[in-house]
């Protein structure tokens, strides 16, 4: 029986997916189109309801006290900030999306995945109608981002850790290689119909960054034939950051100053210039990063996993997270959320610091306070003065969530010592790794406990620390899992002896 009603509600998405046309008229107009899947789109019949579906931008206090002002503000307005100086949050109709019912959701969810169909092959896209329900197909900016495996790290896990249920969630396996691509298409997108509809009054997107966001909004400027513009902090990223938004033909500027003093900077410019600004204080990006939690739930055949462990910078991942779980509650395609744990760098770590003095999430707020981040192999996340520090705290409260920590040391061996199962972190990833063996040391997490670990970035895009640390370059750090190359002559007699003494022959 279930069967049937399965197969019955797969029928109905993707009719949902359909066009108009006859399948020999499709035929037809894809051979002699090419397939162009923009045109395929623009003939598909929508969803029966979907001129129900609407998405604004509301203040974030709004959201924080379940009470709307009546302030709010079209998505194709250009703001970042409510009245009060507060953060905007964008705010669904969840009455018009609950005409249809979590059968319909997940089976619609599930019919998009893996499929060329413009834009539903996106793992953003495919769940358009919670993400930008009012866009246009033919405004969406895509390279068909998300649908990012989950590894099973089997042997870490076991060897590790004693765990039979971690798994990874490997976001930086994306165009750009990091999470950031999965935000960027919401904004670039949105900000490819403002300009549409309002042609003079965006003339380039700009933001600063550590590294990813750089490479993301680059990328998807460039796509869109977009001018884009980055503030990066000089001397404090990678190699393979920077040369992403160079290649990509951004305005680059290398300024002598750290993330927060670049954030101080784009903010004055887009205020007084028709520059869009792309940070996250623009709740635009996270409705694209909400999709990844979405899908680790389609991944686990819409089942809950116990924990959820994201690294945190400017912590708006970890309330994009939580987003995504509790839409899906609300609607009813599951019946809980996850356990959060915002996993910190020890030289970048107010949420930490005030987690500690608070003991606990309830008066977490009154003991926070910025600090001046230091230097840290996870460079993405150097942030001592995160923009989205309510946010992380309201989804912290309503998830249960816990902050841990990892010093340098902690998080270069973490991510070392899970490269030897076959993984290639980021330092980030390192970060939330070595926050679980901590957290699994003080039986916080039980060993079978189901546990997804967000990898926030590719680690080749840090090769360099990769290097530094296996040369054992690293000054006051032992790198225990260091594995350096071993220097022999061209001699058969030197290679065995090197052999036998790495395998004890």
């Amino acid at each position: 029986m279930r069967t049937l009603q399965q197969s019955t509600l797969r029928s109905g998405a993707r009719q949902a997916m359909a066009t108009p046309c006859s399948r020999s008229v499709q035929r037809v107009f894809a051979t002699a189109a090419h397939a162009d899947i923009r045109r395929e789109a623009m003939l598909r019949v929508p969803l029966e309801k979907a001129h129900t579906f609407n998405a604004k931008f509301v203040p974030f206090s709004d959201i924080q006290s379940g009470h709307m002002s009546g302030e709010s503000y079209s998505l194709d307005d250009v703001v970042y900030r409510s009245r009060d100086g507060g953060l905007l949050d964008v705010h669904h109709d969840m009455k018009a999306l609950a005409q249809y019912g979590p059968d319909y959701w997940r089976a619609l969810f599930d019919a998009r995945i893996g499929t060329t169909a413009w834009p539903f092959g996106s793992g953003v896209w495919s769940k358009k109608e919670w993400v930008l329900p009012g866009l246009s197909d033919d405004d969406i900016v895509s390279m068909f981002e998300g649908n990012s495996n989950l590894f099973w790290a089997e042997r870490f896990g076991k060897e590790a850790l004693g765990m039979t249920d971690l798994w990874v969630k490997q976001c930086g396996n994306s165009h750009t290689g990091s999470f950031k691509d999965l935000g960027m298409t919401v904004l670039v997108s949105q900000v490819n119909r403002i300009r549409k509809l309002k042609p003079r009054s965006i003339t380039a997107v700009g933001c600063a960054s550590t590294g990813d966001t750089s490479a993301a909004l680059s990328a998807y400027c460039a796509a869109a034939g977009i001018p884009s513009i980055v503030f990066l902090p000089a001397d404090k990223i990678s190699l393979a950051q920077l040369v992403q938004p160079i290649a990509n033909g951004a305005l680059v500027l290398s300024i002598d100053t750290d993330f927060d003093g670049c954030m101080r900077l784009i903010k004055q410019v887009t205020a007084e210039t028709p520059i869009y600004l792309a940070n996250s204080m623009n709740s635009l990006r996270l409705e694209g990063q909400k999709t990844a939690a979405i899908e680790i739930l389609q991944q686990f055949d819409w089942q809950v996993p116990d924990w959820v462990i994201i690294p945190g910078g400017n912590l708006g991942n970890i309330y994009a997270f939580y987003k995504g779980f509790k839409m899906c509650k609300e609607l009813g395609l599951v019946d809980k959320m996850p356990r959060l744990v915002c996993a910190q760098a020890q030289n970048a770590n107010p949420l930490y610091q005030a987690f500690q003095k608070a003991h606990g999430v309830a008066d977490i707020k009154e003991s926070y306070q910025a600090v001046k981040a230091k230097t840290t192999f996870a460079s993405a996340i150097q942030i001592g003065d995160p923009v989205s520090i309510d946010r992380a705290i309201m989804a912290l409260k309503d998830a249960n969530g816990i902050v841990e920590e990892a010093s340098e040391e902690e998080l270069m061996d973490a991510a070392a010592r899970a490269d030897r199962t076959g993984m290639f972190n980021c330092p980030h990833t390192g970060v939330a790794l070595a926050a679980l063996l901590k957290l699994r040391e003080r039986q916080v997490i039980g060993p079978n406990d189901r546990t997804v670990v967000v990898s926030t970035a590719h680690g080749l895009k840090f090769a360099q620390s990769k290097v530094a640390y296996h040369s054992k370059a690293v000054p006051n750090m032992t790198c225990q899992f260091a594995n350096p190359p071993v220097q022999v002559k061209e001699d058969l007699g030197a290679v065995m002896d090197a052999i036998k003494t790495k395998f004890s022959l």
